[in-house]
């Protein structure tokens, strides 16, 4: 087990301290989960505290495999290093494991969770004549560059505090930002400044938003204290690769690899009190069902909002989770649906490369910049210059009964949570699992059609997709397109009449 630093007490932000964390036995072990919705699923399973989730079908596979390393591990006083676990688990070749990702057993994922990945910690303020500056950051060589743009959004100045997801090169980012009114000439009577980390993974960085939060305030209160922020680091550094970068993909490599298809996203821990999803629903309402259709086909979505822009990167969150499928194989020669978070002027030369992507930004100048994306979301108007996408704007009949399904499922849910008092499912999980659900539904037909001998689409399976064999239909020919099966579906079959 990782020994706990042995330097002054690290005031607040070990909100969990994983040192000081018992290895649970099994009577233990549902009290260390906890009673947290989102570390459960109503099918399939999630890494507790780490969002992998699997379909039905996942959790046997994941069975087997923890049995098989269970028992291979029993025999072991100590924790496997990062090459022992490579030995220990199938498909090694294909699938690097990572800290936090993957269902492991609980007892080793206690002391496997201990070190989170942060590889960098800064603190970002507004000067009155220079404007961002990076202030203070460790490790003091670590590229930086342009960090100051992405912890501090533009507008930011009209908020009072903030928080902000985002990607600088390979490492995913979170900060929060914090306006203070001061008596001062100099600093024009208002004192800005972001504090905030990196890491190589965005599902574990809601465990310090709370530190970041306080942080943020006290640097606002008295500049310069880098005490607390440097004890952090050194408790919670991450070791990197020899040539300190860090590969980014959407679904990050997991031992158990054959379960966790190349279509899923891990989950983000949410932190916001309104709840993400329900808010995301009721933003959009039945638009959510033409972003679910964007985010599968993988277009380039990039969705604009003035601040507070913490809530819209929850928003690319969701978007993400729309394209959720467990299939083992499905997707794998697609582009990968990459979350960008907050993005500004700066990464646009980053994006002009990128195939698939879901973002947001404050800056208005991204609208005139066409090249940049396929989709643009302004407020809950979702809008495309490209001809071929128009048509999937508009809501088939098949998208309404979807609709009409999820929320009154969503509906079903929460008198279950208020009579029953059920603390176990949650808006999240049916949300995705809703979604997953469908997508792998609409893979699993397509894939039985083409092991036929004669593969047709036929209207009867276009509808055992959940899909309207008329109003759908250009829908299902771009996905056909996109993932391979355009060979399945001509003009003068029956569903395209």
């Amino acid at each position: 087990m990782v020994e706990k630093s042995d330097r002054a007490p690290l005031l607040d932000w070990e909100e969990v301290p994983p040192a000081e964390k018992p290895v649970p036995t099994p009577v233990q072990e549902k009290d260390v989960k906890g009673p947290s919705p989102a570390n459960s699923r109503a099918s399939g399973c999630t890494a507790p505290g780490i969002g992998w989730s699997t379909s039905p079908g996942g959790p046997e596979f994941l069975t087997s495999v923890v049995s098989s390393i269970d028992t291979s591990l029993s025999s072991r006083s100590t924790i496997p290093t990062p090459a022992e676990w490579d030995a220990q688990c199938p498909d090694k070749d294909d699938h690097t494991p990572a800290s936090g990702q993957g269902e492991v057993p609980h007892d080793i994922m206690v002391k496997w969770e201990e070190k989170d990945p942060i590889v960098a910690v800064f603190v970002v303020t507004f000067d009155t004549r220079s404007g961002n500056m990076l202030e203070w950051c460790l490790p003091e060589d670590m590229n930086l560059e342009g960090v100051e743009f992405k912890a501090m959004a533009s507008g930011s100045h009209r908020v009072s505090s903030d928080f902000i997801y985002f990607r600088k090169g390979g490492y995913f980012g979170l900060a929060c930002f914090a306006n203070m009114a001061v008596d001062s000439v100099v600093e024009r009577g208002a004192r800005m400044k972001s504090v905030g980390i990196l890491s190589t993974s965005y599902t574990l960085l809601y465990r310090y938003m709370s530190f970041l939060e306080h942080q943020v305030r006290l640097q606002l209160k008295t500049p310069g204290q880098y005490s607390p922020l440097e004890a952090f680091f050194e408790d919670k550094r991450s070791v990197l690769p020899p040539d300190g970068e860090s590969v980014v993909t959407a679904c990050p490599g997991s031992a158990w690899g054959a379960a966790l298809n190349h279509c899923m996203h891990p989950e983000m821990k949410i932190t916001h009190p309104a709840g993400c999803m329900s808010q995301f629903i009721q933003f959009f309402g039945e638009q959510i069902m033409v972003l679910w259709k964007l985010a599968l086909l993988r277009r380039r979505i990039l969705i604009f909002s003035p601040p507070p822009v913490g809530v819209v990167c929850y928003r690319v969150y969701c978007c993400c989770c729309l394209a959720n499928v467990s299939i083992p194989g499905v997707g794998v020669a697609v582009p990968e649906f990459r979350p960008f978070f907050y993005v500004n002027v700066a990464d646009i030369d980053t994006l002009d490369t990128e195939l698939s992507y879901v973002a947001c930004t404050t800056e208005k100048i991204f609208e005139e910049k066409r090249d940049l994306y396929d989709v643009y979301v302004d407020n809950q108007n979702v809008r495309t210059t490209r001809e071929s996408l128009k048509p999937l704007l508009r809501l088939s009949a098949a998208d309404r009964e979807k609709y009409r399904k999820l929320t009154e499922q969503r509906q079903m849910l929460l008198y279950s949570q208020e009579e029953n008092g059920d603390c176990v499912s949650s808006e999240e999980d049916h949300f995705i699992l809703f979604f997953l659900e469908q997508n792998n539904r609409i893979f699993q037909t397509l894939s039985e059609v083409a092991g036929r001998p004669e593969p047709i689409l036929t209207q009867e399976s276009v509808r055992a997709m959940g899909l309207d064999p008329h109003g759908d239909r250009l829908f299902l020919l771009h996905l056909l397109e996109t993932y391979g099966y355009d060979s399945l579906l001509v003009t003068e079959h029956p569903c395209c009449s």
